[in-house]
């Protein structure tokens, strides 16, 4: 089976909540390789700690990590991380690594989650 690696930005609410259930999959087929969280006291600082993921400062140190990631998940709900991650992909020529928005982490949680809420926090789950 193939391992899929995954990166999360932003562990909020929302992205505290996905990296929790993401965790609780571990072994099935995917693998959190690393996270982007500016804030030391963001909720999911602690199970990025105990589970010892890669906590970036910031999106572009996660970006240059490279085409060993398959996806990131956007889960600031920031323009600004939006088009700094796109920008980064652009510039370091990445064509491999996927950038995935709410919706999708949506998707996702619908499908793994056994019927718990999604957590919504942004004011809508866009698209790039």
């Amino acid at each position: 089976m193939k391992e899929v690696t995954i990166a999360i930005a932003g562990l909020g609410r929302v992205g505290s909540l996905f990296l929790k259930k993401m965790t609780e999959q571990k072994g099935k087929g995917t693998r959190i390789v690393g996270l982007v969280e500016i804030r030391p006291d963001a909720p999911g600082v602690m199970i990025a700690e105990k589970e010892n993921i890669k906590i970036y400062p910031t999106v572009q140190d996660l970006v240059r990590i490279g085409d060993s990631v398959d996806v990131i998940f956007d889960l600031t709900g920031s323009m600004e991380v939006r088009k700094a991650l796109r920008s980064g992909m652009a510039e370091s020529n990445n064509r491999h690594t996927v950038i995935a928005p709410e919706i999708m982490a949506f998707l996702i949680w619908d499908l793994i989650a056994s019927g718990e809420a999604f957590p919504e926090n942004h004011a809508s789950l866009q698209g790039y």
